[in-house]
């Protein structure tokens, strides 16, 4: 119970205030809307770009908690895109956002803090690790399978589809911060004092403004409709990419505490507010994926703390 109250609850109480600012507070869409354009344009892209800039490369990227964390992620994508197409009958593209939702899990907004809050900071180089891979990956990925569906294999190059692919990843702040990372990384290039104290003034304020601006962002998110697909889709989040990762970590790669720690409690976080962008990106199953990141991160409270008993 300790794991709930101390580490759990604080990381949404601010997201629930977020919610309750919303909704009662008189917080407007535009307050929220320039809340979520600060974090998520400028303050957690300069977190990612820290974190890689000071990752030690070389021991943060383990092949075993790489593969347990992505099979696992591909593996929920499966099971929602099966669940669309087979199980409820969705067209092609509705069952590929559906399928997004079972990947995309909210790695950074919510896997980093309860992360830090149950193992603390020297926790975290696991998570950025799969973090710095994960929106270029996944999104490459989402975007090629929806123009291949929406396309019927006609007047689709293979070139306008890389070209297409590449801006939509290459465009969003927080690949570039990525990107920005790795090259201060690889290179050795030095950053003043001065440069990295005003870095981490930001960074103070990057996950709770974060958290707070995902409360106002949820409020706007109210579930209507196809329960049936957004319990699937939740499950498939919250217990099957966790439990496919925790097998593999545990029983096949045999990874130690901090490894397993980091790729299951990323894999145990609620679909991001990215599967919503993604399904309204191209029209399709917006309603299930927009109250599947609303219903899936109320339930994460109770299976992120089941998740935290079962790891080491």
């Amino acid at each position: 119970m300790s794991l709930l109250l101390d580490v759990i609850l604080p990381v949404f109480l601010v997201t629930g205030f977020g919610y309750v600012a919303a909704r009662w507070l008189g917080f407007k869409e535009a307050s929220v809307d320039g809340v979520m354009h600060f974090a998520q344009g400028f303050a957690l892209p300069l977190l990612l770009f820290a974190s890689i800039a000071r990752l030690d490369l070389g021991r943060a990227y383990d092949t075993g908690l790489m593969v347990s964390f992505y099979v696992g992620a591909f593996s929920g994508f499966a099971a929602g895109f099966l669940a669309g197409r087979y199980l409820f009958g969705r067209p092609l593209t509705d069952s590929i956002a559906f399928g997004f939702c079972g990947l995309f899990s909210n790695s950074l907004l919510l896997g980093v803090p309860i992360t830090e809050r149950a193992y603390g900071p020297g926790a975290l180089e696991g998570n950025f690790a799969i973090i710095s891979i994960h929106a270029p990956v996944f999104y490459a990925f989402g975007i090629t399978l929806m123009e291949l569906a929406r396309s019927h294999g006609l007047g689709l190059s293979a070139g306008a589809l890389a070209r297409q692919v590449a801006r939509a990843i290459l465009s969003q702040p927080l690949v570039i911060g990525i990107l920005c990372g790795f090259v201060v990384n690889l290179s050795g290039l030095p950053l003043p004092a001065i440069a990295w104290s005003a870095i981490d003034m930001v960074l103070a304020a990057a996950l709770p403004t974060a958290l707070f601006g995902l409360g106002g962002v949820l409020y706007r998110y109210r579930p209507e409709g196809d329960m049936r697909a957004i319990a699937v889709l939740s499950a498939v989040s919250l217990v099957l990419h966790p439990g496919i990762t925790w097998v593999l970590g545990t029983q096949v790669f045999g990874l130690d505490d901090a490894a397993l720690r980091s790729a299951v409690i990323t894999a145990a976080m609620a679909p991001g507010v990215n599967t919503y962008v993604f399904a309204n990106l191209y029209g399709v199953a917006k309603r299930v994926a927009a109250s599947t990141v609303l219903v899936g991160t109320g339930l994460s409270i109770l299976s992120v703390w089941v998740w935290l008993q079962i790891l080491p």
